[in-house]
């Protein structure tokens, strides 16, 4: 399963890059391949400073070895070696109505000394963080997360859509992130679902990204702004970085794994600001968003 996830997630970084360079038009993404000295590397993928994107990371990565200690007591388990691979983008965009965008499909497992694997499951999905709110992207992104669910359960939209708002919120804020999508983890097999039918759906979550956000890109990206409206695209910003700074286990799981750090911090948009106990202007599509941020709600 390993390999065949592996040679997934490469095959999916570079149809995701080739459409993401398509629409900028200008911005090609910078390949670092990096070794991890206690096992394992991967392939960061950077793109800078485009017409339409501003900073963006598509990166897969593929590490192994022993479990740290500080990462057997989260997981609850003793010494045990472990491999994780996977897929992680953030996206953000130059323009403030473009959202930015994070995405994430992974697989792990763990073995005893002995070589035996003691556990395996996927995990993943994707989400949007809007600066500015048009109902009708917000309707796209999860009704095209929506259809790949269905293609496999009916219950899986209502039930990651749920999880994906409950994960992504920026407790100390007591506001969501963004407008959510799908968020699911150890997803392992049981008496309904094979470890083989978990690869079906994560790979169909995966193969639906670029349908769910370039159609957005592509209505928004030139779309005429302010100052105004660029400088609450920096205050948002600083909420996403906050959560990703303080809540965010795939962060935690790096940091704790001695992963590489700039492939970790990719994800920190290049222009952010925190204003002292800012509040947007009554009745504005500002303070719009933070409404529905505070309190989430069905968009299919």
């Amino acid at each position: 399963m390993k390999e065949k996830f592996y040679a997934y997630i490469l095959n999916l970084q570079n149809e995701i890059t080739s459409a993401l360079e398509h629409i900028d038009g200008k911005a090609k993404f910078v390949e670092d391949e990096w070794k991890r000295k206690e096992g394992g590397g991967g392939k960061t993928r950077v793109i800078q400073n485009g017409i339409v994107f501003e900073k963006g990371g598509v990166n897969v990565s593929a590490v192994h070895g022993p479990l740290p200690q500080s990462m057997q007591a989260y997981f609850k388990v003793e010494d045990v070696d472990f491999f994780a691979c996977g897929l992680s983008l953030v996206i953000h965009p130059k323009n403030p109505f473009v959202p930015t965008v994070h995405a994430n499909w992974r697989y792990f497992e763990m073995f005893d000394k002995s070589g035996h694997m003691v556990d395996q499951w996927f995990g993943g999905g994707q989400d949007l963080t809007p600066y500015y709110l048009f109902d009708e992207d917000a309707k796209h992104f999860h009704q095209t997360c929506k259809t790949a669910c269905e293609k496999h359960d009916s219950s899986f939209y209502p039930k990651y859509k749920k999880q994906c708002d409950n994960y992504f919120w920026n407790a100390h804020r007591d506001e969501a992130r963004g407008i959510g999508g799908l968020f699911f983890d150890y997803l392992k097999s049981n008496e309904n679902q094979s470890i083989e039918d978990w690869y079906n759906f994560v790979t169909e979550v995966g193969n639906s990204f670029t349908q769910a956000y370039i159609p957005i890109v592509e209505k928004r990206k030139d779309m005429p702004y302010t100052s105004k409206h660029r400088n609450w695209q920096e205050i948002r910003r600083g909420r996403y970085v906050e959560f990703n700074l303080v809540h965010d286990k795939g962060t935690l799981f790096g940091l704790k794994t001695n992963g590489r750090i700039e492939s970790i911090l990719m994800s920190l948009p290049p222009h952010v600001q925190w204003q002292y106990d800012y509040h947007p202007e009554e009745h504005s599509d500002e303070e719009r968003l933070i409404k529905i941020l505070k309190h989430p709600i069905d968009w299919v």
